[in-house]
């Protein structure tokens, strides 16, 4: 399928990497988006992101190298790597030594992760929830900021919806605005270009994908998810989190506790009320009744699982739609 016809498409330009298309694939742990997933979205036009919480340095290294060498032609491979977590300055710098392309970070934000990419030359990707956060990552040293909104899976830095914050975002700063939490077609990319956004990000749309590193039973928690599946509860990360409902949730509802059978002090500040990276690895093992599953809130409009070129396709099929 040709898409050069597209005379206002805009270019997403973040440092040296100019993909086909604007779409990034979110980092998704523990587990979830690895080499395999990354790979593949880099080779239909994207950015594909692997994410580095939850699995060893060196585990991370393989797959920066598995995933660049699985790439067909120009493509980006980017990592993401919590602030929150221990060893978030060993994995950034593991990240520089391996010459990604980009590095993203979120839950929270320092002015040595900016520093260090600088001085590599590798662009620095924030992702915040308000226009000051925008600003202050500017300010700091960001290539880019992902402006992530409620409606977004996993741990959420805000009670509003995307497309409430994204204009005072871009009206704040002069960098590229990705816009996150709840994009999941043409449609959703035709509105956040139109108000300014330079690109999107999707994560939930991905993992309900062919080449997703996730096993079968997470995908098909996705497919099979309805809107009432949804819920949020905060984790020992001291954030709400959204996941879909499972014997796990109920566990750990009404903030009632989990023994954890072994600490290994993963997290900067915790509230030891049950393992999330724990429950987390559980869910990547295939145990997705006794373990978290995050998802974005539109995760019961996905019907089936599809290859990773062709949701890109569809995507950019509805855009054409729209403009």
């Amino acid at each position: 399928m040709k898409w050069g016809f597209f005379l206002n498409f805009p270019q997403l330009k973040i440092g040296h990497m100019l993909p086909k298309f604007p779409i990034l694939q979110g980092g998704m742990g523990v587990g979830i988006s690895l080499s395999k997933l990354a790979s593949a979205v880099a080779n239909a036009g994207g950015i594909g992101i692997i994410s580095g919480t939850g699995i060893t340095v060196e585990d991370m290294r393989l797959h920066i190298r598995k995933a660049r060498e699985s790439i067909t032609g120009t493509g980006y491979i980017g990592v993401n790597v919590l602030f929150a977590m221990n060893d978030f300055a060993e994995k950034m710098k593991a990240a520089i030594e391996e010459k990604v392309d980009f590095i993203i970070s979120g839950a929270g934000i320092s002015r040595d992760m900016y520093a260090w990419g600088k001085e590599e030359g590798i662009p620095v990707i924030s992702i915040v929830s308000s226009a000051r956060l925008a600003k202050m990552s500017e300010r700091l040293g960001a290539s880019a900021v992902v402006v992530e909104g409620f409606e977004a899976g996993g741990h959420l830095g805000t009670d509003r919806p995307l497309f409430e914050i994204l204009p005072e975002v871009i009206d704040a700063v002069k960098i590229p605005v990705i816009a996150a939490g709840g994009i999941l077609t043409g449609e959703d990319l035709a509105r956040a270009l139109k108000m300014g956004a330079s690109g999107v990000q999707m994560g939930t749309r991905f993992v309900a994908s062919e080449e997703c590193d996730a096993p079968s039973s997470f995908k098909e928690k996705y497919v099979h998810a309805r809107q009432e599946d949804t819920i949020l509860l905060k984790t020992t990360v001291g954030l709400q989190g959204r996941m879909i409902k499972n014997h796990f949730t109920e566990l750990i509802s009404d903030d009632k506790k989990v023994k954890i059978k072994q600490c290994i002090d993963c997290l900067k500040n915790c509230s030891y009320r049950f393992c999330t990276l724990d429950s987390l690895i559980t869910s990547m093992n295939g145990d997705c009744e006794n373990g978290l599953v995050f998802a974005g809130a539109r995760v019961h409009e996905i019907k089936e699982i599809l290859p990773v070129k062709t949701i890109i396709s569809n995507i950019m099929r509805e855009y054409e739609a729209c403009v």
